[in-house]
């Protein structure tokens, strides 16, 4: 009698489960209209993080180009995608969309009088490449194979740590050896980007800069031909605009260490150094626990990787306001990189049913992405003031023998490297 009662009990539990298996996939159709708002705050170099294709992720444009800014190739003129590639300060882009409408040429977005005042002209670029392909997917990227030798250090901390670093000469490198060396965590997904029929601003007819004290906390609402109408949301506090992040170079008797103050919005800390100790020989270091070389890190990240990140101690965690860089591992000249991530914010109106069985049908969505990035070079803390590239007065002064014996920066590593 008991066999029969635990079989008829197990069975019971089959038929639960079997049930619970068989419920229906929710039916969801994409919105009628999508907006992307891309919020970023940089300071000291505020060196490029992407190219023309908006997102940094496929598609963007080369690192060389990237890094266009710091030869001296920047402009204090307000354009769109400075989110990507802006000087020190803060930055909006948005980019609207609508399936009603799909050579949608303006529009316009009311947005809240601490930011600025009257509304916000988009306007849709005359020639412009087809809109990047959205993905999903968090991604472990293999980068470029470029040439020289490469050390990968990791962590945080006083002394370089046992089985660091990791050393590929690429000239002979295996792909085992590779595959140790050459893994960028990345889950950047599309943000606001330049394509037909979606307006965006910043734009030449309204190039406003962002004001110092300006708010995004507040009423917005998206107005335009083939616009559902009712496009209406508000901005929290947790997706306003950073504050710069401040980022502080001790020497602790060769270990580098990092300070900074927290922002109040900040999700998770990145930050990531290359170096030159001679031509073609990088060396790469970041505060991951886990080896990464950080090339997908510093950008948007989603909220589920950053907190999968989180627990996997590839980012440091929201209160945290220093990291030390190991001795001996870099030196004067080496580029640092930080970035705090903030709250991505999706919203979509109406909001998905609890009913699987009943399908979503957005009328909207939106989605705003926050960050704040420092970059800094090693033994200059304070970059704010110096003119990009350096004058060319200060370079002719230089003395002759100074100039050839100079060791290669790595900025001049990252050219060879990358068969620039």
């Amino acid at each position: 009698m008991k066999t029969c009662r635990a079989f008829a009990f197990a069975s019971s539990l089959a038929c639960v489960a079997v049930a619970a298996g068989a419920q229906p996939k929710q039916e969801v159709k994409p919105p009628q209209a999508q907006a992307w708002i891309d919020v970023a705050t940089f300071s000291g170099l505020g060196l490029p993080m992407g190219g023309p294709g908006g997102a940094g992720g496929p598609g963007s444009g080369s690192p060389m180009g990237a890094l266009g800014g710091l030869f001296g190739g920047g402009t204090n003129k307000v354009s769109f995608l400075m989110t990507q590639s802006g000087g020190a300060g803060r930055f909006v882009d948005t980019t609207l969309m609508t399936r009603r409408n799909a050579q949608l040429a303006e529009a316009t977005q009311n947005v809240p009088p601490a930011f600025l005042s009257p509304a916000l002209k988009l306007l849709a670029p005359r020639e412009a490449a087809p809109a990047p392909r959205e993905t999903d997917d968090e991604v472990v990227q293999d980068p470029p194979k470029p040439q020289g030798r490469i050390s990968l250090y990791w962590g945080c901390g006083d002394t370089v740590r046992a089985g660091q670093p990791r050393v590929v000469d690429l000239a002979n490198a295996s792909p085992a050896d590779l595959a140790q060396v050459f893994q960028a965590r990345r889950a950047t997904q599309r943000g606001a980007h330049a394509a037909n029929g979606r307006p965006h601003w910043p734009n030449p007819t309204d190039a406003r800069a962002v004001p110092d004290g300006a708010s995004l906390v507040g009423a917005h609402e998206f107005v335009g031909n083939g616009v559902p109408e009712g496009f209406r949301f508000s901005v929290p506090a947790a997706q306003d605009l950073m504050p710069p992040l401040q980022l502080q170079q001790l020497d602790q008797d060769g270990a580098l260490a990092l300070n900074w103050t927290a922002p109040p919005n900040a999700r998770a800390f990145f930050v990531a150094a290359i170096a030159a100790r001679s031509q073609n020989d990088m060396v790469i270091w970041t505060s991951s626990e886990l080896p990464d070389l950080g090339m997908g890190l510093i950008d948007y990240q989603t909220n589920a990787a950053v907190d999968r990140w989180l627990r996997d101690k590839v980012l440091l965690p929201p209160g945290a306001t220093r990291c030390t860089v190991p001795k001996g591992v870099l030196a004067e000249g080496a580029m640092l990189r930080a970035i705090a991530y903030g709250h991505e914010l999706n919203l979509a109106h109406p909001p998905r049913p609890t009913d699987p069985k009943l399908p979503w049908e957005p009328e909207w969505a939106v989605k705003v992405r926050v960050k704040s990035v420092a970059s800094a070079m090693v033994g200059m803390p304070s970059m704010e003031s110096m003119p990009r590239g350096g004058t060319q007065e200060a370079k002719d002064a230089e003395p002759a023998e100074k100039k050839d014996a100079k060791k290669p920066s790595a900025m001049d590593l990252l050219r060879g490297v990358i068969g620039r």
